[in-house]
Protein backbone atom coordinates (compact mmCIF):
# COMPACT_ATOMS: atom_id res chain seq x y z
CA UNK A 1 0.00 0.00 0.00
CA UNK A 2 3.11 2.12 0.62
CA UNK A 3 3.82 2.16 -2.97
CA UNK A 4 0.52 3.86 -4.03
CA UNK A 5 1.39 7.06 -2.08
CA UNK A 6 5.81 6.61 -3.06
CA UNK A 7 6.53 10.45 -4.28
CA UNK A 8 9.01 10.91 -6.93
CA UNK A 9 12.09 12.95 -6.20
CA UNK A 10 12.13 16.67 -7.37
CA UNK A 11 15.52 15.92 -8.62
CA UNK A 12 14.53 13.27 -11.03
CA UNK A 13 11.84 14.67 -12.46
CA UNK A 14 14.03 17.70 -13.46
CA UNK A 15 15.38 16.85 -16.83
CA UNK A 16 18.77 17.65 -18.40
CA UNK A 17 18.87 19.63 -21.06
CA UNK A 18 20.48 16.76 -23.37
CA UNK A 19 19.23 13.72 -21.57
CA UNK A 20 18.62 10.86 -24.27
CA UNK A 21 14.63 11.19 -24.78
CA UNK A 22 14.58 14.92 -23.61
CA UNK A 23 12.80 17.62 -25.27
CA UNK A 24 14.14 20.65 -27.11
CA UNK A 25 14.07 23.97 -25.52
CA UNK A 26 12.70 26.62 -27.90
CA UNK A 27 10.61 28.84 -25.65
CA UNK A 28 10.81 32.04 -23.93
CA UNK A 29 8.38 34.21 -21.89
CA UNK A 30 6.42 36.08 -24.95
CA UNK A 31 6.13 32.47 -26.52
CA UNK A 32 4.53 31.42 -23.30
CA UNK A 33 2.05 34.63 -23.03
CA UNK A 34 1.18 34.15 -26.43
CA UNK A 35 0.51 29.98 -25.40
CA UNK A 36 -1.93 31.34 -22.97
CA UNK A 37 -3.38 33.95 -25.10
CA UNK A 38 -3.67 31.04 -27.94
CA UNK A 39 -5.44 28.88 -25.53
CA UNK A 40 -7.32 30.57 -23.02
CA UNK A 41 -9.10 33.09 -25.71
CA UNK A 42 -10.94 31.02 -28.04
CA UNK A 43 -14.05 28.19 -27.60
CA UNK A 44 -14.79 29.62 -24.09
CA UNK A 45 -15.48 33.51 -25.26
CA UNK A 46 -17.13 32.59 -28.84
CA UNK A 47 -18.99 29.53 -28.08
CA UNK A 48 -19.87 28.70 -24.38
CA UNK A 49 -20.26 32.29 -23.43
CA UNK A 50 -23.34 32.11 -24.96
CA UNK A 51 -24.84 29.20 -23.27
CA UNK A 52 -23.50 30.89 -19.72
CA UNK A 53 -25.43 34.18 -20.73
CA UNK A 54 -28.77 31.92 -21.93
CA UNK A 55 -28.99 28.96 -19.71
CA UNK A 56 -29.45 25.57 -21.44
CA UNK A 57 -32.65 23.02 -21.58
CA UNK A 58 -32.88 19.84 -22.56
CA UNK A 59 -34.52 18.26 -25.22
CA UNK A 60 -37.33 17.71 -23.23
CA UNK A 61 -37.83 21.05 -22.07
CA UNK A 62 -36.14 20.61 -18.61
CA UNK A 63 -33.36 23.07 -17.11
CA UNK A 64 -30.04 21.62 -17.45
CA UNK A 65 -28.70 25.04 -15.84
CA UNK A 66 -29.52 28.65 -15.24
CA UNK A 67 -28.13 31.54 -17.18
CA UNK A 68 -26.50 34.25 -15.46
CA UNK A 69 -28.24 37.08 -18.28
CA UNK A 70 -25.94 39.95 -18.17
CA UNK A 71 -24.35 39.52 -15.35
CA UNK A 72 -21.97 37.35 -16.84
CA UNK A 73 -19.24 39.44 -15.87
CA UNK A 74 -19.44 38.77 -12.43
CA UNK A 75 -19.30 34.99 -13.20
CA UNK A 76 -16.16 35.98 -15.22
CA UNK A 77 -14.66 37.93 -12.22
CA UNK A 78 -15.15 34.85 -10.10
CA UNK A 79 -13.76 32.44 -12.25
CA UNK A 80 -10.73 34.95 -12.86
CA UNK A 81 -10.03 35.32 -8.90
CA UNK A 82 -10.13 31.38 -8.45
CA UNK A 83 -8.10 30.99 -11.60
CA UNK A 84 -5.58 33.75 -10.27
CA UNK A 85 -5.25 31.24 -7.25
CA UNK A 86 -4.86 28.34 -8.84
CA UNK A 87 -2.23 30.35 -11.49
CA UNK A 88 -0.14 31.03 -8.30
CA UNK A 89 0.24 27.77 -7.30
CA UNK A 90 1.56 26.72 -11.05
CA UNK A 91 3.53 28.98 -10.89
CA UNK A 92 5.39 27.63 -7.66
CA UNK A 93 5.07 24.51 -8.78
CA UNK A 94 6.18 24.98 -12.65
CA UNK A 95 9.51 27.14 -11.21
CA UNK A 96 10.60 24.42 -9.31
CA UNK A 97 9.62 21.39 -11.41
CA UNK A 98 9.96 22.20 -14.97
CA UNK A 99 8.96 19.56 -16.52
CA UNK A 100 6.34 18.22 -19.48
CA UNK A 101 4.23 16.42 -16.83
CA UNK A 102 2.39 19.17 -15.83
CA UNK A 103 -0.17 18.75 -12.59
CA UNK A 104 0.81 15.21 -13.27
CA UNK A 105 4.15 15.60 -12.33
CA UNK A 106 3.85 18.11 -9.66
CA UNK A 107 1.26 15.65 -8.15
CA UNK A 108 4.31 12.84 -8.44
CA UNK A 109 6.26 15.00 -6.22
CA UNK A 110 3.96 16.01 -3.65
CA UNK A 111 0.91 13.39 -3.32
CA UNK A 112 2.23 9.86 -4.67
CA UNK A 113 2.18 7.62 -7.21
CA UNK A 114 -1.46 7.23 -7.20
CA UNK A 115 -2.40 10.53 -6.88
CA UNK A 116 -0.15 11.27 -9.87
CA UNK A 117 -1.51 8.91 -12.13
CA UNK A 118 -5.25 9.90 -11.05
CA UNK A 119 -4.24 13.68 -12.10
CA UNK A 120 -2.17 12.26 -15.48
CA UNK A 121 -5.99 10.00 -16.74
CA UNK A 122 -8.05 13.16 -15.21
CA UNK A 123 -5.83 15.65 -17.63
CA UNK A 124 -7.33 13.47 -20.43
CA UNK A 125 -10.59 15.46 -19.91
CA UNK A 126 -8.91 18.48 -19.55
CA UNK A 127 -7.16 18.22 -23.19
CA UNK A 128 -8.12 15.93 -25.32
CA UNK A 129 -11.92 16.20 -24.52
CA UNK A 130 -12.07 19.49 -24.30
CA UNK A 131 -10.60 19.69 -27.77
CA UNK A 132 -13.67 17.88 -28.98
CA UNK A 133 -15.46 20.94 -27.84
CA UNK A 134 -13.23 23.30 -29.17
CA UNK A 135 -13.34 21.50 -32.70
CA UNK A 136 -17.00 21.09 -32.69
CA UNK A 137 -17.22 25.03 -32.04
CA UNK A 138 -14.74 25.84 -34.81
CA UNK A 139 -17.01 23.61 -37.01
CA UNK A 140 -19.98 25.85 -36.35
CA UNK A 141 -18.12 28.85 -36.72
CA UNK A 142 -16.58 27.62 -40.23
CA UNK A 143 -20.35 27.35 -41.67
CA UNK A 144 -21.08 30.46 -40.15
CA UNK A 145 -18.38 32.18 -42.52
CA UNK A 146 -19.37 29.64 -45.51
CA UNK A 147 -22.78 31.49 -45.38
CA UNK A 148 -21.51 34.51 -45.64
CA UNK A 149 -19.86 33.39 -49.12
CA UNK A 150 -23.06 31.97 -50.15
CA UNK A 151 -22.18 28.62 -49.82
CA UNK A 152 -22.45 25.99 -47.05
CA UNK A 153 -22.50 22.21 -46.75
CA UNK A 154 -25.41 19.71 -46.02
CA UNK A 155 -26.33 20.18 -42.49
CA UNK A 156 -26.02 16.39 -41.71
CA UNK A 157 -22.29 16.72 -42.31
CA UNK A 158 -21.86 19.96 -39.75
CA UNK A 159 -24.38 17.94 -37.05
CA UNK A 160 -23.02 15.09 -34.83
CA UNK A 161 -24.93 12.73 -34.12
CA UNK A 162 -24.91 13.13 -30.21
CA UNK A 163 -26.23 17.23 -30.89
CA UNK A 164 -28.59 15.99 -32.58
CA UNK A 165 -29.30 13.31 -30.14
CA UNK A 166 -28.98 16.13 -27.23
CA UNK A 167 -30.95 19.05 -29.14
CA UNK A 168 -34.43 20.92 -27.71
CA UNK A 169 -34.22 21.98 -31.26
CA UNK A 170 -36.67 20.25 -32.85
CA UNK A 171 -35.08 21.11 -36.32
CA UNK A 172 -31.94 19.71 -35.16
CA UNK A 173 -33.19 16.83 -33.04
CA UNK A 174 -35.25 16.25 -36.23
CA UNK A 175 -32.21 14.86 -38.38
CA UNK A 176 -32.57 11.64 -36.76
CA UNK A 177 -35.18 10.60 -39.03
CA UNK A 178 -34.28 12.68 -41.80
CA UNK A 179 -31.01 11.95 -42.39
CA UNK A 180 -29.11 9.79 -45.13
CA UNK A 181 -28.65 6.16 -43.61
CA UNK A 182 -26.11 3.57 -43.78
CA UNK A 183 -27.23 0.13 -43.00
CA UNK A 184 -30.50 1.87 -41.34
CA UNK A 185 -28.18 4.29 -38.92
CA UNK A 186 -28.48 7.67 -39.82
CA UNK A 187 -25.25 9.56 -41.34
CA UNK A 188 -24.91 12.55 -38.72
CA UNK A 189 -20.82 13.57 -38.78
CA UNK A 190 -19.37 17.28 -37.99
CA UNK A 191 -17.29 17.15 -40.97
CA UNK A 192 -15.58 20.64 -40.45
CA UNK A 193 -14.39 19.56 -36.48
CA UNK A 194 -12.62 16.51 -37.81
CA UNK A 195 -11.09 17.94 -40.68
CA UNK A 196 -9.59 20.99 -38.84
CA UNK A 197 -8.13 18.49 -35.60
CA UNK A 198 -6.04 16.36 -38.65
CA UNK A 199 -4.81 19.32 -40.03
CA UNK A 200 -3.48 20.82 -36.31
CA UNK A 201 -2.29 17.36 -35.89
CA UNK A 202 -0.36 17.55 -39.06
CA UNK A 203 1.22 21.11 -38.38
CA UNK A 204 2.51 19.95 -34.48
CA UNK A 205 4.39 16.91 -36.11
CA UNK A 206 6.40 19.24 -37.81
CA UNK A 207 7.92 20.73 -34.50
CA UNK A 208 7.61 22.55 -31.41
CA UNK A 209 9.09 26.13 -32.50
CA UNK A 210 6.84 26.00 -36.39
CA UNK A 211 3.83 25.06 -33.93
CA UNK A 212 4.88 28.49 -31.63
CA UNK A 213 5.27 30.67 -34.65
CA UNK A 214 1.56 29.41 -35.82
CA UNK A 215 0.36 29.98 -32.97
CA UNK A 216 1.27 33.40 -32.16
CA UNK A 217 -0.06 34.62 -36.07
CA UNK A 218 -3.25 33.49 -35.04
CA UNK A 219 -3.55 34.83 -31.61
CA UNK A 220 -2.75 38.28 -33.11
CA UNK A 221 -5.74 38.30 -35.88
CA UNK A 222 -8.20 36.58 -32.91
CA UNK A 223 -7.28 40.13 -30.82
CA UNK A 224 -8.07 42.02 -34.05
CA UNK A 225 -11.21 40.16 -34.18
CA UNK A 226 -12.21 40.88 -30.70
CA UNK A 227 -10.94 44.19 -30.79
CA UNK A 228 -13.11 44.63 -33.59
CA UNK A 229 -16.16 42.95 -31.74
CA UNK A 230 -15.92 45.54 -29.29
CA UNK A 231 -15.71 48.76 -31.22
CA UNK A 232 -18.50 47.69 -33.32
CA UNK A 233 -20.92 46.19 -30.82
CA UNK A 234 -19.96 49.36 -28.46
CA UNK A 235 -21.65 51.66 -30.62
CA UNK A 236 -24.94 49.23 -30.55
CA UNK A 237 -25.72 48.95 -27.05
CA UNK A 238 -29.07 49.19 -25.44
CA UNK A 239 -29.71 49.87 -21.70
CA UNK A 240 -32.40 47.56 -21.53
CA UNK A 241 -30.71 44.77 -22.50
CA UNK A 242 -28.84 44.90 -19.16
CA UNK A 243 -32.38 44.37 -17.24
CA UNK A 244 -33.13 42.35 -15.37
CA UNK A 245 -29.10 42.09 -14.85
CA UNK A 246 -29.15 39.01 -13.00
CA UNK A 247 -32.50 37.17 -13.90
CA UNK A 248 -31.61 33.67 -11.79
CA UNK A 249 -29.21 35.74 -8.96
CA UNK A 250 -26.26 33.79 -7.93
CA UNK A 251 -27.64 30.41 -8.81
CA UNK A 252 -27.46 32.23 -12.44
CA UNK A 253 -23.98 33.38 -11.94
CA UNK A 254 -22.56 30.19 -10.24
CA UNK A 255 -23.60 27.87 -12.63
CA UNK A 256 -22.92 30.46 -15.66
CA UNK A 257 -19.73 30.83 -14.22
CA UNK A 258 -19.73 26.40 -14.09
CA UNK A 259 -19.75 26.17 -17.81
CA UNK A 260 -18.07 29.36 -18.76
CA UNK A 261 -14.95 27.84 -16.70
CA UNK A 262 -14.04 26.09 -20.21
CA UNK A 263 -12.99 29.85 -21.21
CA UNK A 264 -9.91 29.46 -18.88
CA UNK A 265 -8.62 26.37 -18.60
CA UNK A 266 -6.11 26.92 -21.01
CA UNK A 267 -3.60 28.60 -18.52
CA UNK A 268 -1.96 25.94 -17.24
CA UNK A 269 -1.34 24.07 -20.64
CA UNK A 270 1.79 26.23 -20.28
CA UNK A 271 3.14 24.14 -17.26
CA UNK A 272 2.99 21.27 -20.32
CA UNK A 273 5.52 23.50 -22.47
CA UNK A 274 7.90 23.90 -19.21
CA UNK A 275 10.68 21.09 -20.32
CA UNK A 276 10.98 23.14 -23.73
CA UNK A 277 11.13 26.45 -22.57
CA UNK A 278 14.40 28.49 -21.90
CA UNK A 279 15.48 29.58 -17.99
CA UNK A 280 11.96 27.69 -16.82
CA UNK A 281 12.49 29.44 -13.65
CA UNK A 282 12.02 32.95 -14.72
CA UNK A 283 9.28 32.36 -17.74
CA UNK A 284 7.03 29.90 -16.65
CA UNK A 285 5.77 32.31 -13.96
CA UNK A 286 5.20 35.14 -16.24
CA UNK A 287 3.80 33.39 -18.86
CA UNK A 288 1.26 31.97 -16.62
CA UNK A 289 0.56 34.78 -14.21
CA UNK A 290 0.54 37.38 -16.85
CA UNK A 291 -1.70 35.46 -20.04
CA UNK A 292 -4.33 34.88 -17.11
CA UNK A 293 -4.28 38.51 -16.34
CA UNK A 294 -4.42 39.80 -19.77
CA UNK A 295 -7.14 36.81 -20.92
CA UNK A 296 -9.68 37.79 -17.66
CA UNK A 297 -9.79 41.74 -18.83
CA UNK A 298 -10.52 40.60 -22.65
CA UNK A 299 -13.26 38.34 -21.69
CA UNK A 300 -15.05 41.05 -19.03
CA UNK A 301 -15.20 43.34 -21.76
CA UNK A 302 -16.51 41.25 -24.50
CA UNK A 303 -18.98 39.63 -21.74
CA UNK A 304 -20.10 43.27 -21.12
CA UNK A 305 -20.49 44.27 -24.89
CA UNK A 306 -22.23 40.79 -25.70
CA UNK A 307 -25.08 41.26 -23.32
CA UNK A 308 -26.09 45.33 -24.18
CA UNK A 309 -25.53 44.28 -27.79
CA UNK A 310 -28.81 42.08 -27.74
CA UNK A 311 -31.15 40.39 -24.86
CA UNK A 312 -29.06 37.54 -23.16
CA UNK A 313 -32.18 35.12 -24.13
CA UNK A 314 -31.17 35.04 -27.98
CA UNK A 315 -27.55 34.01 -27.29
CA UNK A 316 -27.75 29.93 -26.66
CA UNK A 317 -25.74 29.62 -30.32
CA UNK A 318 -22.88 27.94 -31.15
CA UNK A 319 -21.70 31.06 -32.79
CA UNK A 320 -22.66 33.96 -30.08
CA UNK A 321 -20.94 36.24 -31.09
CA UNK A 322 -21.37 36.36 -35.09
CA UNK A 323 -25.14 35.97 -33.77
CA UNK A 324 -24.99 39.09 -32.05
CA UNK A 325 -23.75 41.19 -34.76
CA UNK A 326 -25.82 39.97 -37.13
CA UNK A 327 -29.25 40.65 -34.75
CA UNK A 328 -27.41 44.32 -34.97
CA UNK A 329 -27.43 44.95 -38.50
CA UNK A 330 -24.19 44.19 -38.72
CA UNK A 331 -23.59 41.52 -40.58
CA UNK A 332 -20.53 42.02 -42.80
CA UNK A 333 -18.66 42.59 -39.72
CA UNK A 334 -20.26 39.12 -37.87
CA UNK A 335 -18.62 37.46 -41.06
CA UNK A 336 -15.25 39.10 -40.47
CA UNK A 337 -15.73 38.16 -36.37
CA UNK A 338 -16.62 34.70 -37.57
CA UNK A 339 -13.48 34.31 -39.55
CA UNK A 340 -11.60 35.79 -36.62
CA UNK A 341 -13.07 33.12 -34.43
CA UNK A 342 -12.41 30.03 -37.10
CA UNK A 343 -8.46 31.38 -36.35
CA UNK A 344 -8.80 32.02 -32.64
CA UNK A 345 -9.98 28.32 -31.84
CA UNK A 346 -7.47 26.72 -34.35
CA UNK A 347 -5.03 28.47 -32.08
CA UNK A 348 -6.93 26.82 -29.09
CA UNK A 349 -6.57 23.39 -30.74
CA UNK A 350 -3.23 23.75 -30.99
CA UNK A 351 -2.16 24.40 -27.88
CA UNK A 352 -4.83 21.89 -26.22
CA UNK A 353 -3.08 19.34 -28.61
CA UNK A 354 0.56 20.46 -27.74
CA UNK A 355 -0.33 19.85 -24.11
CA UNK A 356 -2.02 16.26 -24.07
CA UNK A 357 0.37 14.24 -26.23
CA UNK A 358 3.14 15.81 -23.45
CA UNK A 359 1.20 13.89 -20.52
CA UNK A 360 1.04 10.72 -22.26
CA UNK A 361 4.76 11.17 -22.92
CA UNK A 362 5.76 11.78 -19.30
CA UNK A 363 3.24 9.00 -18.18
CA UNK A 364 5.16 6.95 -20.19
CA UNK A 365 8.51 8.10 -19.17
CA UNK A 366 7.51 6.57 -15.79
CA UNK A 367 6.14 3.34 -16.84
CA UNK A 368 2.79 3.96 -16.27
CA UNK A 369 1.90 3.73 -19.97
CA UNK A 370 3.13 1.79 -22.85
CA UNK A 371 6.44 2.27 -24.07
CA UNK A 372 5.72 3.60 -27.30
CA UNK A 373 3.95 6.42 -25.71
CA UNK A 374 7.70 7.79 -24.69
CA UNK A 375 9.18 7.54 -28.62
CA UNK A 376 10.66 10.73 -29.28
CA UNK A 377 10.98 11.71 -33.12
CA UNK A 378 14.62 11.84 -34.06
CA UNK A 379 14.59 15.21 -35.94
CA UNK A 380 12.09 17.00 -34.08
CA UNK A 381 13.02 15.81 -30.93
CA UNK A 382 9.03 16.07 -29.90
CA UNK A 383 6.62 12.77 -28.98
CA UNK A 384 5.55 12.17 -32.42
CA UNK A 385 3.28 9.05 -31.71
CA UNK A 386 1.05 10.51 -28.92
CA UNK A 387 0.82 13.47 -30.91
CA UNK A 388 -0.71 11.37 -33.91
CA UNK A 389 -2.90 9.02 -31.38
CA UNK A 390 -3.93 12.23 -29.40
CA UNK A 391 -5.21 13.76 -33.51
CA UNK A 392 -6.91 10.49 -34.09
CA UNK A 393 -8.61 9.99 -31.12
CA UNK A 394 -9.64 14.06 -30.63
CA UNK A 395 -11.09 13.59 -34.42
CA UNK A 396 -13.30 10.77 -34.49
CA UNK A 397 -14.78 12.11 -30.97
CA UNK A 398 -15.47 15.53 -32.78
CA UNK A 399 -16.66 13.68 -35.89
CA UNK A 400 -19.73 12.31 -33.79
CA UNK A 401 -20.15 14.31 -30.53
CA UNK A 402 -21.64 16.75 -28.99
CA UNK A 403 -19.89 20.34 -27.45
CA UNK A 404 -22.61 20.85 -24.53
CA UNK A 405 -21.44 17.87 -22.70
CA UNK A 406 -17.71 17.76 -23.43
CA UNK A 407 -17.68 21.14 -22.47
CA UNK A 408 -18.87 19.72 -18.99
CA UNK A 409 -16.62 16.70 -18.72
CA UNK A 410 -13.66 19.11 -19.72
CA UNK A 411 -14.59 21.64 -16.54
CA UNK A 412 -15.03 18.96 -14.19
CA UNK A 413 -11.70 16.91 -14.83
CA UNK A 414 -9.88 20.32 -15.11
CA UNK A 415 -10.95 21.72 -11.33
CA UNK A 416 -10.07 18.69 -10.11
CA UNK A 417 -6.94 19.11 -11.51
CA UNK A 418 -6.65 22.91 -10.28
CA UNK A 419 -7.62 21.71 -6.63
CA UNK A 420 -4.93 19.24 -6.48
CA UNK A 421 -2.39 20.87 -7.55
CA UNK A 422 -3.33 23.84 -4.92
CA UNK A 423 -3.10 21.41 -1.76
CA UNK A 424 0.49 20.17 -3.51
CA UNK A 425 1.89 23.23 -2.94
CA UNK A 426 1.03 23.48 0.79
CA UNK A 427 2.22 19.52 1.31
CA UNK A 428 5.35 20.14 -0.60
CA UNK A 429 5.91 23.06 1.39
CA UNK A 430 5.52 21.09 4.11
CA UNK A 431 7.81 18.29 3.33
CA UNK A 432 10.45 19.90 1.94
CA UNK A 433 10.57 23.34 3.69
CA UNK A 434 14.47 24.25 2.45
CA UNK A 435 14.27 23.45 -1.32
CA UNK A 436 14.77 26.54 -3.89
CA UNK A 437 11.65 28.05 -4.95
CA UNK A 438 12.51 30.75 -7.78
CA UNK A 439 8.82 31.71 -7.46
CA UNK A 440 7.02 31.46 -3.97
CA UNK A 441 2.86 31.64 -3.37
CA UNK A 442 2.53 34.54 -0.58
CA UNK A 443 0.53 33.46 2.14
CA UNK A 444 0.70 30.17 0.91
CA UNK A 445 -1.90 28.56 3.48
CA UNK A 446 -4.85 31.13 2.79
CA UNK A 447 -3.74 31.00 -0.76
CA UNK A 448 -3.61 27.13 -1.65
CA UNK A 449 -7.02 26.48 0.63
CA UNK A 450 -8.92 29.15 -0.84
CA UNK A 451 -8.26 27.92 -4.56
CA UNK A 452 -8.69 24.53 -3.87
CA UNK A 453 -12.32 25.58 -1.96
CA UNK A 454 -13.11 27.68 -5.34
CA UNK A 455 -12.20 24.62 -7.67
CA UNK A 456 -14.37 22.60 -5.48
CA UNK A 457 -17.29 25.06 -5.34
CA UNK A 458 -17.09 25.54 -8.93
CA UNK A 459 -17.33 21.69 -9.52
CA UNK A 460 -20.69 22.05 -7.42
CA UNK A 461 -21.96 24.02 -10.00
CA UNK A 462 -22.18 21.27 -12.72
CA UNK A 463 -25.10 19.30 -13.49
CA UNK A 464 -25.45 15.68 -12.36
CA UNK A 465 -24.51 13.96 -15.27
CA UNK A 466 -21.04 15.09 -15.68
CA UNK A 467 -20.47 14.00 -11.98
CA UNK A 468 -21.82 10.53 -13.08
CA UNK A 469 -19.78 10.79 -16.26
CA UNK A 470 -16.57 11.98 -14.32
CA UNK A 471 -16.97 9.24 -11.75
CA UNK A 472 -17.25 6.71 -14.13
CA UNK A 473 -14.16 8.16 -16.28
CA UNK A 474 -11.87 8.08 -13.16
CA UNK A 475 -12.79 4.40 -12.25
CA UNK A 476 -11.93 2.94 -15.78
CA UNK A 477 -8.25 5.17 -15.43
CA UNK A 478 -7.98 3.59 -12.03
CA UNK A 479 -8.64 -0.25 -13.15
CA UNK A 480 -5.83 0.69 -15.94
CA UNK A 481 -3.46 1.96 -13.45
CA UNK A 482 -4.61 -1.63 -11.01
CA UNK A 483 -4.16 -3.42 -14.09
CA UNK A 484 -0.95 -1.70 -16.14
CA UNK A 485 0.74 1.34 -14.49
CA UNK A 486 1.15 -0.33 -10.74
CA UNK A 487 3.15 -3.35 -12.64
CA UNK A 488 5.06 -1.26 -14.84
CA UNK A 489 6.04 1.72 -12.65
CA UNK A 490 9.69 2.79 -13.02
CA UNK A 491 9.47 3.86 -9.73
CA UNK A 492 8.79 0.82 -7.74
CA UNK A 493 11.07 -1.56 -9.95
CA UNK A 494 13.82 1.49 -8.67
Amino acid sequence: MSQLFQRKAIADLVTADEAPGSLKRTLGAGDLIMLAIGAVIGAGIFGAIGTAAAGQTGPNGEVIRYGAGPALIFSFLLLGGACALAALCYAELAAMIPQAGSAYAYSYATMGELVAWIIGWDLILEYAVGNVAVAISWGDYFNTLLRGFGTGLPIWLTTGYRTALLSSDPQINGLLNTAPRIAGIPVLVHLPAFSIVMLITWLLMRGARESVTANNIMVIIKLAALALFVAVGATHLNPDNYRPFAPNGFTGIHQGAAIVFFAYIGFDAISTAAEETRDPQRNLPIGILGGLAVCTVIYVVVGAVLTGMVPYTQLAVADPLARALELAGFQTVGWIVAFGAVVSMSAVLLVFQYGQPRIFYAMARDGLLPQWAARIHPKTRIPSTTTLVTGIFVGVWALVGDAAETYDLTNIGTLFAFMLVSLGVLILRYKEPNRPRPFRVPFVWAVSLLSASACLFIMYGLPGSAWRRFMFWMGSGLLLYIFYGYRHSRLHRR
